[in-house]
């Protein structure tokens, strides 16, 4: 069998990667940047922090429900049409929230259409695109997409900020969400290519094989299929690394959430400006661009489940800097820790659940984890909202979110990842298994 010299030069997996890193930019960069809206809309509108965080709480909780359906269109549609529809509709809903006027407004828009709208360009769709065109590289690229959701809340939360400060926040939601339609869905459409194979490619960019005469040559008949692989989506939770991950998953929605909707305020209680919150946020932000980075530089090279487990850990030292040190010692050493870990988890989680259950129903596998973890997303905000108006400060919500990382990084270093993932497999091993 001879291979082709077909697609010499640049990959075009690279442009994939790049046009979801920047897809992720915008659309995530615009969302995340709530907690600097929470104030000016308060005082404006004249709402509770509760009822600001119920709000949130509901678009958490929908787009956590969502996530499950839009993954399964994404397998069965593609990833080209799921995204840009989904950005074309997100793009329309941040423009909307400049015209809020009540509350009910502010559930519609962003608790439901923003919310379900988001699900379909997301780390789901964006990360399951990917998975397809890379596997030998798959760790590095995910981190590298991921790191384009970072990438937005460093920027656009701190230009939000400014936008608050120099017109109001309605100007500032409509800026957002012209940026999501008019620069991040042409780059889709133009460039978003759902399988390798249609373009006449090979994941990683491999060469070509090229069959003699009289023989068939098919990708998938080169590939392992890993001992936890099934037909059925629904067969994977049958396992206990689908648990694990979920599991470990939902606590990380549950210490992401919270601080996307509350750290802002949280810094400003503690006696802070509007603009060093921003800025702390901004900080954490770049970090996360950073931390994620990191960790696919070596998340090809290591056992992806120690590396999950030590991010969980990282992550409550950081919530225990923030709950036990005084006044700004607290709130910019947790930016810096806990920024090298918030956006981390994700690709570790989306590579975990490609590696051991394959790639037939990864849409669908990715959208239940972040269906977890957004169900703790919501509870976490919505928590945080309910005891603060209680107790008149954060310290209570932010310990308790913070104490679960224990059991989330526990669950991440026990899955069996030498004895399930394809990384470890060979045709001999693969039914078999080989122990951890």
């Amino acid at each position: 069998m001879a291979d082709s010299t077909k697609g010499k030069g640049i990959f075009y997996g690279w442009f994939i990667v790049a046009a979801g890193f920047f897809a992720l930019f915008f659309s995530m960069g615009a969302r995340s940047g709530f907690g600097v809206f929470i104030i000016p809309m308060e005082n404006d509108l004249d709402w509770s922090r509760t009822s600001i965080s119920f709000a949130i709480a509901v678009g958490w909780l929908i787009n956590g429900v969502s996530q499950p359906f839009l993954g399964r269109l994404y397998d069965r549609f593609g990833g080209r049409a799921i995204i840009s529809i989904s950005l074309l509709i997100l793009g329309s809903a941040i423009m909307l929230m400049s015209q809020i006027q009540s509350l009910w407004q502010l559930i519609v828009i962003y608790g439901f259409i923003s919310s379900i709208a988001s699900s379909g360009v997301s780390m789901v769709t964006i990360h399951a695109v990917l998975s397809k065109w890379f596997h030998r590289k798959r760790g590095i690229v995910l981190s590298l997409s991921t790191a384009g959701g970072s990438a937005g809340s460093l920027l656009l939360v701190p230009f939000a900020t400014y936008l608050i400060i120099w017109a109001n926040w309605r100007v500032a939601w409509f800026v957002l969400g012209a940026f999501v339609v008019f620069l991040a869905l042409p780059l889709v459409l133009l460039i978003f290519k759902d399988d390798p194979e249609r373009i006449g490619e090979r994941p990683d960019g491999e060469p070509v094989p090229v069959a003699k005469e009289d023989e068939e040559v098919t990708v998938s008949s080169q590939l392992v299929r890993g001992p936890l692989e099934a037909d059925y989506w629904g067969d994977s939770y049958k396992t206990p690394p689908m648990w694990q991950l979920t599991g470990a998953y939902f606590v990380c929605g549950m210490t992401t959430a919270i601080i996307a909707a509350h750290y802002v305020p949280f810094a400003i209680d503690r006696g802070t400006s509007p603009e060093v919150a921003a800025m702390a946020f901004g900080l954490m932000s770049f970090l996360n661009f950073v931390g994620v980075i990191g960790i696919g530089l070596v998340s090809d090279k290591f056992a992806r489940k120690n590396l999950l487990g030590t991010v969980y850990a990282v992550r409550g030292l950081a919530y225990a800097i923030l709950l036990l040190l005084p006044g700004m010692l607290g709130i910019w050493g947790f930016a810096v820790i806990a920024g090298m870990s918030w956006v981390a988890t994700a690709p570790l989680t989306s590579s975990l659940t490609a590696d051991i259950y394959g790639l037939k129903n990864i849409g669908t596998l990715n959208g239940m984890a972040t269906f977890a973890h957004n169900i703790g997303g919501a509870i976490s905000v919505l928590m945080a909202g309910v005891l603060y108006d209680f107790f008149g400060a954060y310290d209570v919500p932010f310990g308790i979110a913070g104490s679960l990382l224990i059991g989330a990084s526990i669950a991440a270093f026990s899955v069996r990842e030498r004895r399930f993932s394809i990384r470890y497999q060979t045709a001999t091993t693969a039914a078999a298994g080989d122990g951890d």
